[in-house]
């Protein structure tokens, strides 16, 4: 129910055009009632035309003896016989249901793609806005399923299907009406099938939301293999993987399958109940009415008109069953919505928090401490007790072996993360206590992993900028060395350069990335160097625009090369979580500790030989 009052605020921006629907719907099942009500005169005046066209009865008003002619229904100059009264009549409540129902169907659809836009939207935001450790839990595909398949159960249920359902219900409503004034206590026989309809139907809808929420997790699974298989083809393809892929997406495929069935399987028992007890009223009706047509209580006409109404009855409650599988279908996709909508960040702004101003004077981690929680498991320290200060204009070089924290160090500073113990202070301000975008802004990052998208080359450079002049996008091109080669492009800066840039050579996109960084024009830069990959032409390219990059700036640099690490002012050994030693190249190198051995065995950059004169 709270899913439900959920979904349904989000109608709430577009309540007239609901409400007008609504509206309009009611007309499509009060006109498509007044038909069914034709059928009477049809069978007792149009086909016995010596009955005349005189008061034409509809039906008496319950509980008076008031009586409603069709004449009234129809202009004067029109009634001169049975069949033109009954004909207009029924051409007229045709062509009136048929508007009202496109109407009624263009606006709740609109209110409903309408609903369904801002949710996908306030979804997306929320993905968005939450920190790397929400990413790290949550694999790509899981979050695209949700995003695109989840939503789109919903979108269904809360466009076509209610759409549909308001339709079929405003039928019911009327046509149950005219079953009552027409048939009498015949139309009360009904009631006795409708605790045994809805007990099976709310039965049958339980299984079906519990069965389509385990369908959309097993798509999920078969996403995230699509996933990673195609974003690492290459090395699919370099261990001869092919057929070991297919074999995992196989089986997720067989998985799903089998879910979807169980879903079906729950799902399709709702048309064929509905069917039994439809037949077994229908049964029972005509036994009792052939008594009431032999006592003249009805006429043969009004009680074929009831059978009809009843037989109409029976297509809205069929409907009923399919419309509850599908709301709880949707119900089912959107409790994976609301539970990625809900979910506690680690890492959240503080209300009304502050602006950092300029950065100017130092970073500091005074006694910083971090660990990943785990659900259900014991946290592990990643970083104990680190205390180190960054002034501003250094250059300051984190180096360590595999899994000593670096990475996580450096990403505390853009908040990334939280630290779970101590504190992070830029200017002497916590972080904590500033807004994000004003922290964020005042950092430039360049990460080992070059993220570009696919777009032009320009808006990469020019990425959260994009309406800066292209003369200051060309100017950061040339001082990271990219200008030359994308000239070279048959569309220059206007080429797109594929998906995560995969047109362009490794140092072309690390270069980019560098361009971008530099026309941020952040002071504080977080460089995670990454050049082993390259070739030496490339790699001496990528260290020129690194040193440009570097210029004039606070540097905290992940280094993997020895002229990264003559170039800091200063080297930070991290070493199982914590710093082990501080100090420049010579000094470190004098120790024979940590950093000597690190240097003998990462920093495979050979130094420049001496020779005697």
């Amino acid at each position: 129910m709270r899913q439900l009052t959920r979904l349904v605020r989000y109608v709430i921006p577009y309540w007239w055009q609901f409400i007008l629907s609504v509206v309009l719907m009611a007309g499509v099942g009060l006109l498509d009632a007044f038909r069914v009500l034709l059928v009477g005169p049809i069978l007792d005046r149009v086909l016995n035309p010596a009955s005349g066209a005189n008061d034409i009865k509809l039906f008496t008003v319950p509980g008076s003896h008031h009586i409603i002619y069709l004449q009234r229904f129809v202009p004067a100059h029109l009634q001169n016989s049975a069949w033109s009264i009954v004909a207009y009549a029924f051409v007229a409540s045709t062509i009136l249901k048929g508007i009202c129902d496109y109407a009624g169907t263009y606006l709740v659809n609109f209110a409903g793609f309408g609903m369904i836009t801002d949710l996908r939207n306030h979804l997306y935001e929320s993905v968005l806005r939450r920190s790397a450790a929400f990413f790290q839990k949550h694999t790509t595909g899981t979050l695209i399923s949700t995003i695109v398949n989840d939503i789109e159960r919903v979108q269904f249920a809360m466009s076509s299907v209610l759409s549909e359902f308001l339709q079929q219900f405003f039928t019911f409503l009327f046509t149950a009406a005219l079953a009552v004034v027409l048939g009498k206590s015949l139309a009360w026989l009904l009631l006795l099938f409708v605790p045994v309809i809805l007990y099976s139907a709310g039965k049958i809808g339980r299984k079906v939301r519990h069965t389509t929420r385990t369908g959309q997790d097993k798509l999920a699974d078969i996403q995230n293999i699509l996933h990673e298989a195609i974003t690492g083809n290459r090395i699919v393809k370099a261990f001869g993987m092919e057929s070991w892929e297919i074999t995992r997406f196989r089986k997720a495929a067989h998985k799903l399958f089998s879910a979807n069935l169980r879903s079906v399987a729950a799902a399709a028992l709702s048309s064929p109940i509905m069917d039994i007890f439809g037949a077994i009223a229908i049964a029972l009706l005509l036994l009792v009415g052939r008594n009431e047509i032999a006592h003249h209580v009805m006429s043969p006409g009004m009680f074929v008109a009831f059978i009809v109404a009843v037989f109409k009855l029976y297509d809205p409650v069929r409907k009923f069953a399919l419309f509850n599988n599908n709301f709880q279908q949707a119900m089912g996709a959107s409790s994976e919505i609301f539970k990625f909508m809900d979910g506690e960040d680690e890492v959240k702004e503080k209300p009304g928090a502050k602006a950092l101003a300029k950065f100017a004077c130092n970073i500091i981690f005074e006694n910083a401490t971090f660990s990943y929680r785990a659900n259900g498991e014991d946290s592990r320290d990643i970083l104990r007790g680190i205390n180190l200060e960054v002034r501003a204009g250094e250059i300051l070089a984190v180096v360590g072996s595999s899994g000593a924290g670096k990475s996580t160090l450096v990403h505390l500073i853009p908040r990334f993360f939280d630290v779970t113990a101590g504190k992070l202070l830029l200017d002497g301000n916590d972080v904590r206590e500033v807004s994000i975008a004003s922290l964020r802004a005042q950092i430039g990052i360049v990460t080992q992993d070059t993220v570009l998208f696919n777009d032009t080359v320009r808006n990469n450079i020019a990425y959260g900028q994009p309406s800066i002049p292209q003369k200051n996008v060309e100017a950061a091109a040339r001082a990271a060395l990219a200008h030359d080669f994308i000239m070279e492009f048959p569309e220059g800066y206007d080429t797109v350069i594929g998906e995560r840039g995969l047109r362009l050579s490794g140092g072309e996109r690390q270069r980019l990335a560098i361009a971008r960084a530099l026309l941020k024009n952040a002071p504080i830069l977080i460089l995670d160097e990454a050049t082993s990959a390259l070739d030496t032409e490339s790699e001496t390219l990528v260290q020129s625009a690194l040193h440009n990059l570097m210029s004039g700036r606070t540097v905290v640099v992940i280094a993997h090369r020895l002229s990264t690490v003559r170039r800091a002012d200063r080297i930070v050994v991290i070493e199982d979580g914590t710093i082990s030693d501080m100090g420049t190249h010579d000094e470190l190198m004098k120790k024979f500790g940590t950093y000597r051995r690190l240097y003998d065995l990462q920093f495979v950059e050979a130094e420049p030989q001496k020779t005697e004169a």
